[in-house]
C-alpha cells in the first residue's frame, strides 16, 4: 500500500502538468502576449509540482517531477496536432523543457516552506 500511495503524488503531478500545459496553450497565450510577457504562462506550472509534493508522503521532489516528465511528451504530442503553431519544433520542445523545471521548482518551494514552517512552530 505504500508504494501505491508514493505514486499518487506523480499521478498528480501528471494530470495536473496537462491541465496547466492545455489551460496555458488555449486561454492565456493572448493575454501575455498583449502584455509583452508571452512567457508569463510558463510560471502556472509551479502548482502542478506544489500540489503533487503537498500530496507526497515522504516530501519528495522525485515523483512529482517524474510525473511532469511523463506529461511533457503528451503535452507535446496535443500541442502539434490540436493547436496552430506559432513556433518551431524546437522552441515548443524548450518550453516544455521550461515548464518541467518550473513544475520541479514547486516541488522544491513547498518543501522548503513546509520544512521553515515546522522548524518554525518548535
Amino acid at each position: 500500500m505504500k508504494s501505491k500511495h508514493g505514486w499518487a503524488s506523480a499521478f498528480c503531478c501528471f494530470l495536473l502538468f496537462i491541465v496547466v500545459c492545455l489551460s496555458v496553450a488555449l486561454n492565456m497565450k493572448g493575454a501575455f502576449r498583449a502584455s509583452g510577457h508571452p512567457e508569463l504562462g510558463l510560471l502556472f506550472f509551479v502548482i502542478p509540482g506544489a500540489v503533487a509534493s503537498f500530496v507526497s508522503r515522504k516530501r519528495q521532489v522525485l515523483l512529482p517531477l517524474m510525473g511532469a516528465m511523463l506529461a511533457a511528451p503528451l503535452c507535446f504530442i496535443l500541442m502539434r496536432l490540436f493547436f496552430t503553431q506559432n513556433r518551431s519544433f524546437w522552441q515548443e520542445l524548450a518550453w516544455l523543457f521550461s515548464a518541467v523545471f518550473w513544475c520541479a521548482l514547486g516541488a522544491l518551494c513547498y518543501l522548503f516552506v513546509s520544512s521553515a514552517l515546522s522548524k518554525w512552530g518548535r
